[in-house]
């Protein structure tokens, strides 16, 4: 996953983007987001950070989708083929970089539950960005006659990433290791394309 030099930044305002831009530099550091801590490093009082940034869970997700963006185009960049292909290589390396990322894993040991309900659930807009990105590229491949499937491709991205989750959060859900090999195959099969 890209660090804080490449991401986007979800917030307006000259104070709010630099309250984000620490938080995000934390977040990569490894260390856990807390929001008295963040304000006393900023020197305002938690009310304004607030006003700034919203809560944790959400100051937390606006961050997991700013380092998502970066991190998918560059698992595109590194997939030189179209089609379903295409998808499945990207979702693969993706997992792979989700898998490798250092702090992205300390963030899923320190807090499983929390990070599972904020990464994969509709209590959180994370998974919704994530399939949103997923859902340009397989349009784009469509759109270009490199894909043809019978779902639509909200519901073909919905399933790519509820793959690529499946595979990488394995040891969280089911004891199983994290395996990005098994999310190009499965999305491989899933578009019927050869990788």
């Amino acid at each position: 996953m890209s660090g804080p030099a490449r991401a986007e930044e979800p917030v307006r305002g000259a104070d709010a983007g630099r309250a984000f831009r620490v938080a995000r530099r934390r977040f990569v550091a490894g260390v856990r987001i807390d929001m008295g801590d963040l304000a006393a490093e900023l020197g305002v009082d938690r009310s304004t950070l607030f006003r700034w940034l919203g809560n944790r869970d959400r100051l937390v997700a606006a961050i997991l989708m700013s380092l998502t963006g970066p991190a998918v185009a560059a698992a595109d960049a590194r997939a030189d083929r179209a089609g379903g292909a295409r998808i499945a290589l990207t979702a693969g390396h993706y997992a792979q970089a989700l898998i490798d990322s250092s702090f992205f894993q300390v963030y899923l040991r320190r807090e499983s539950d929390r990070a599972l309900r904020l990464l994969t659930s509709k209590a959180s807009p994370v998974q919704a960005h994530v399939v949103g990105i997923f859902e340009r590229m397989i349009s784009q491949e469509r759109d270009r006659g490199n894909l043809e499937h019978a779902l639509d491709p909200h519901d073909l991205a919905y399933l790519v990433v509820r793959i690529v989750e499946s595979f990488v959060y394995a040891d969280t859900i089911t004891g199983d290791a994290p395996d990005a090999t098994k999310v190009r195959a499965s999305v491989a099969a899933l578009l019927h394309a050869q990788v």
